[in-house]
């Protein structure tokens, strides 16, 4: 790899890991249900598209080919030549899964934020008295 990409990923990596820290003071210093529930968004973007660049990978020739073998491999050199050149699907898949699975926990948290506003007639949660 070149300098040029190993700076560049190295400053979106460092990129991901300072909007994750941001989101996370967001989910525990703001009394806000909105505010939190918008840091909490922002956090499972963040930490999904970590996962998609820690799965990236760049071979010498360029960039990896979609994993397909029309035919069973001749040789182990071959079958090795196609593990190094083939793109990883299990970050790919695990994001997709996570994407799924976030955006039917977010319906679900801003059902019990408006649950809460309705009940309580405001989103903070300084106004709770237990």
């Amino acid at each position: 790899m070149s300098s040029a990409t190993t700076f560049l990923l190295t400053t979106i990596m460092i990129s991901f890991i300072i909007n994750i820290a941001i989101s996370l003071y967001g989910v525990f210093a703001k009394p806000s249900l909105v505010k939190k529930f918008i840091a909490l968004t922002i956090f499972s973007d963040s930490v999904n598209s970590f996962a998609i660049l820690i799965g990236f990978r760049r071979t010498p020739l360029g960039y990896p080919s979609i994993a397909v073998m029309p035919s069973p491999p001749q040789s182990v050199e071959d079958l090795k030549r196609f593990v190094s050149e083939a793109v990883d699907p299990v970050p790919q898949a695990l994001v997709l899964t996570a994407v799924v699975i976030g955006l039917a926990v977010n319906m679900f948290l801003v059902g019990l934020i408006m649950l809460y506003y309705k009940y309580y007639g405001s989103t903070s949660t300084r106004r709770v008295k237990i």
